[in-house]
């Protein structure tokens, strides 16, 4: 995919990085926005020929789901790259055999200058070019799988990555979190997750930590499209005395900073998978989904939206329209947005994406714009939509619905309609679609 980034870049000298990864500019951890352009520009032929050395220079490790169907050729490369270049660089593959050999350091003096500045990028291409997933099996089954470890003997899966999502003007820390269950706790779309945090509860000495649901960020074959692993979306709960304006870590959240502060290899606890209300309808291809989310709540439509424009699965082709109402406070709070702007860039007419950024925008009335405002400048369409069997989902805080539910009842009465008729029929229907918490 072409892009100014990627003009600047190719009209660079040999071995140079993009200007947002450079060696000024980079931080000491790379934000998820950098990983995703820097990947971008790895899938430009032309500029991967001439600048892997750069990135090699930088010792950036790239796992092989992010270069999916092009990790051969890039392999390719890499040696090509090597072999005219004489500098001690290397490149990582997460040592998958398929590959190839990982290179390795020659130098010890770049080693350790390096070291702390390799990175392994979750974030997956996302092209016309789909990416083929294994098992296949997984979907076989005509029931999803449900409760298959329960909190008195749960799994204990490994954290694989713990990567930040949001940008440094985010209030906030939110982290995309990657856990090996090994294929043994499968799941479908829409389900989540209990993650059960290491120590005793709080409320009742001398027992666990109770159960925590997390609902699950990717599709049943995982960011590392095997079937083997599976992401969360975690938001870093922290308390703020309101009084002296300080941080209070006596009531910090448990599980969500247990995970956030995970560390690859860790061992982690999980239960499920559970819920129903939230599974993606397959029936008919070509339906419409329209998805509601504030802040973490977008987590079970980036599974939706991963099997439906991302995955080659031979059993569900869709070709019906996604739509995706994102709500964050601002920009930087943004929640997979490359992933997200990619697709509406590649199925321009299966996929819309809506954001309401309360502290960038203002709605029709000057005030801040919260997503129920986003969804009443659209109120029309979308009641059209719901008129022709779309289905509705609401995925968030709870303190989102009464907004939304207020909203929605008022565009009903502008149209003559009752909204708790209404409403009645999407549930009756199964339309009607929320998780909230």
């Amino acid at each position: 995919m072409a892009s100014a980034l990627g003009a600047q870049v190719r009209s660079s000298s040999r071995g140079a990085l993009p200007a947002a990864c450079s060696a000024e500019s980079r931080p000491s951890v790379v934000p998820y926005r950098c990983l995703w352009r820097l990947r971008e520009e790895l899938l430009e032929q032309d500029w991967l020929s001439c600048h892997l050395p750069g990135c090699l220079e930088f010792g950036i490790s790239i796992s092989y789901p992010v270069l999916g169907p092009w990790a051969g050729y890039c392999q390719k490369l890499v040696h090509q790259s090597l072999n005219g270049n004489q500098g001690n660089n290397t490149v990582n593959f997460c040592n998958k055999s398929w590959i190839g050999t990982t290179l390795a350091w020659e130098s010890k003096a770049l080693k350790a200058r390096h070291m702390n500045k390799i990175f392994c990028m979750s974030v997956q291409q996302a092209s016309k070019s789909k990416v083929a997933v294994k098992p296949l099996e997984l979907d076989n089954a005509k029931e999803p799988p449900l409760n298959l470890y329960k909190p008195k003997e749960p799994y204990t899966a490994t954290i694989v990555s713990v990567e930040r999502l949001v940008g440094p003007k985010a209030p906030g820390e939110t982290c995309h979190i990657v856990i090996d269950h090994g294929g043994n706790v499968p799941y479908w779309e829409g389900q989540s997750y209990g993650v059960i945090p290491p120590g005793e509860n709080p409320k009742k000495p001398g027992s666990p930590n109770t159960v925590r649901l997390y609902s699950i960020a990717s599709t049943r074959y995982g960011d590392s499209f095997d079937g083997k692993r599976a992401s969360l979306c975690v938001r870093r709960a922290v308390y703020y005395d309101p009084e002296t304006g300080k941080e209070d870590p006596s009531k910090k959240g448990i599980c969500s900073n247990y995970l956030c502060d995970s560390k690859p290899g860790d061992k982690v606890q999980i239960t499920g998978p559970s819920g129903k209300i939230m599974l993606l309808p397959e029936d008919d291809p070509n339906a419409t989904h329209i998805m509601i989310a504030t802040g973490t709540g977008v987590a079970p439509y980036r599974g939706y939206l991963r099997r439906m424009f991302m995955e080659d699965v031979p059993t569900f082709k869709f070709g019906g329209l996604a739509w995706l109402f994102l709500g964050v406070a601002n920009t930087d709070s943004l929640l997979y947005d490359e992933e997200f702007t990619n697709y509406l860039q590649q199925y321009p007419n299966n996929f819309r994406y809506d954001k309401a950024l309360s502290r960038e925008q203002n709605n029709k009335n000057g005030g801040k714009m919260y997503v129920q405002d986003k969804i009443e400048e659209y109120s029309d369409e979308i009641f059209k939509l719901l008129d022709g069997s779309a289905h509705i989902y609401f995925c968030g805080l709870k303190g989102m619905m009464p907004g939304i539910q207020d909203t929605l009842k008022r565009v009903a009465e502008q149209r003559g309609e009752s909204w708790e008729q209404k409403l009645s029929q999407l549930k009756k229907n199964k339309q009607w679609h929320v998780e909230v918490y």
